[in-house]
């Protein structure tokens, strides 16, 4: 198995240096024009993820694949890094954040975690203490789609914990009755867009509480209504 997987990502390597050579369009992008690609990708992939379909995964899984190797041969070009640098990193991110696993000494911080909702809370607290971790909204891109932003603020806040499910539906309660007073002042388009705004944020807070993706959990339900209203036109 090792072997049979260093020389398919060997291979990959040289067809992506390959096309980096001789293709022209993959001659002329670079990082900001490629990026938009690997979003795209990252969104396809998702979907294969909950559609059931393993070849569908399987070759989402190769486009994602793609988009590291040649960013990474982007860094290469220009001596800033490669992809054994960029794996390398990974790798010692993931034995620092899994103390709980690989038995690494963190001195203050936390090593044990028997939970699921164990092991966020300290991965949150190992990254803080890291450089650049001290602010805890710093790293969260502002460009994240609303949802998937929403849910990352809600999660850096709490520190990685899990907010009760009865606290998450009181929110909510409480968000739809300010959004029904909003409503009622059919006058007042900030009070609306206010209103709208606080349901959304705690229906994400819910989401969270389910362990569910807001972001796709909305999408199903969106495509479950296109396909509905489909068939009655």
């Amino acid at each position: 198995m090792p072997e049979r997987l260093g020389e398919a990502l060997l291979e990959l390597d040289a067809v992506t240096r390959r096309l980096r050579v001789d293709c022209p369009w993959d001659r002329d992008q670079d990082e900001r024009s490629i990026v938009p690609h690997t979003v795209e990708e990252a969104y396809e992939l998702a979907d294969a993820a909950h559609s059931g379909d393993d070849a569908k995964l399987r070759d989402e899984l190769g486009d994602v694949l793609f988009q590291v190797y040649f960013l990474s041969l982007l860094l290469e070009e220009r001596g800033s890094g490669d992809l054994a640098e960029v794996a390398r990193g990974m790798t010692e991110k993931l034995v620092r954040r899994h103390p709980h696993v690989f038995g690494e000494d963190l001195g203050s911080l936390p090593t044990q975690a028997r939970t699921p909702s164990e092991v966020r809370r300290n991965w949150d607290a190992i990254k803080q203490s890291e450089p650049g971790g001290g602010e805890p909204f710093g790293s969260v891109p502002e460009n994240l789609p609303a949802l998937l932003y929403a849910r990352k603020l809600q999660r850096r806040a709490a520190g990685g914990g899990e907010v009760s499910p009865w606290e998450a539906l009181s929110n909510v309660a409480r968000a739809v009755g300010q959004a029904e007073r909003a409503v009622a002042a059919e006058d007042d388009r900030d009070a609306g867009f206010a209103g709208v705004g606080e349901l959304l944020f705690a229906c994400v807070e819910l989401a969270r509480a389910a362990g569910v993706d807001p972001e796709l959990a909305l999408r199903r339900r969106a495509d479950e209504f296109r396909a509905s209203a489909g068939s009655t036109t």
